[in-house]
């Protein structure tokens, strides 16, 4: 089997339509066909049923594209290995990171990266599904919360992180030093929406003692978030140094008693992707950035 022809079969898989795969591999869909059934001919099996103008793989098609992701993925680490010995400093790298911490946390080391790498093209998306963008190859790495164990990843923990309540210094808890959850559930809140890791984290707390947050407005970024209560309409619930790396001013940050939410951040990767001078050294500098 040629390289051409499983990269012919993935494109189908993706695409589970022949017509859709040959536009994407830029030829006719006669040809792509004419390569799978060769496929199928030296395989002596058939990859894909027909079921009207629908295609769905055989159980020998699920197994080729499962090996096929494999090898894609080492050809590409490959090529990625052989760029960086050919162009030193050269090469793209996609990170995703949580929206609230790529507002206000890296951007300085962002600069810092790229005056040391000024020909690596950076690209940093916000998301809140890291681990899956991960494993889906979309990002080469994720900067986000701690996630269950998996073989698939490397994981190095970045630090834990302690939750507070914000309010405005002309809320009527702003001379307060700490709050009990009895009394943190009584006060309005300004969150981010349920599904969000950090607000579930928060609601979860509240949970264990039979309490849930009183929330009055949702918004999906943190400036949004601060503003609302820079303005008195809420309280919100982050972490604390979160809230110390943007401009604190008019805010006050109030100690939740007992067990306080904590987040623990992590740097992730794929085990398989190949990690390149580039991508080691913004690694090394996320972690001296939140492991100064």
């Amino acid at each position: 089997m040629e390289l051409r022809q499983l990269k012919t079969f993935m494109a189908v898989c993706e695409e589970m339509h022949f017509t859709r795969a040959a536009e994407k591999l830029g030829i006719s869909q006669p040809t792509l066909s004419q390569q799978i059934r060769a496929m199928e001919e030296e395989l002596d099996v058939p990859l894909f049923d027909r079921v009207g103008k629908k295609i769905v793989l055989t159980q020998a098609g699920r197994l080729l594209h499962e090996h096929g992701l494999q090898i894609v993925r080492q050809l590409d680490n490959a090529l990625d290995a052989i760029a960086e010995l050919r162009d030193h400093r050269r090469g793209s790298l996609i990170v995703g990171v949580l929206p609230s911490d790529l507002d206000y946390r890296i951007s300085g080391m962002l600069i810092d990266y790229h005056n040391e790498f000024p020909f690596i093209h950076l690209k940093v998306v916000s998301s809140i599904e890291i681990v899956q963008q991960v494993l889906d190859s979309e990002v080469d790495i994720g900067i986000g919360l701690m996630a269950e164990p998996d073989s698939r990843l490397v994981r190095m923990p970045l630090c834990r992180e302690e939750y507070v309540l914000v309010v405005s210094e002309r809320h009527p808890l702003a001379g307060r030093r700490e709050i009990t959850y009895e009394e943190l559930c009584d006060v309005d809140t300004v969150m981010f929406p349920r599904g969000y890791i950090g607000r579930e984290l928060v609601e979860g707390c509240c949970s264990r003692y039979g309490l849930s947050l009183r929330t009055i407005m949702e918004t999906g970024t943190v400036t949004s978030l601060i503003q609302l209560v820079r303005a008195n309409i809420g309280a919100t619930i982050q972490p604390r140094p979160l809230i110390e790396s943007m401009n604190g001013e008019g805010l006050r940050c109030i100690t939740i008693a007992g067990s306080p939410p904590i987040r623990s951040l992590e740097i992730i990767h794929r085990s398989d992707r190949y990690i390149g001078k580039a991508a080691s050294t913004f690694i090394r500098k996320v972690i001296g950035h939140f492991r100064p």
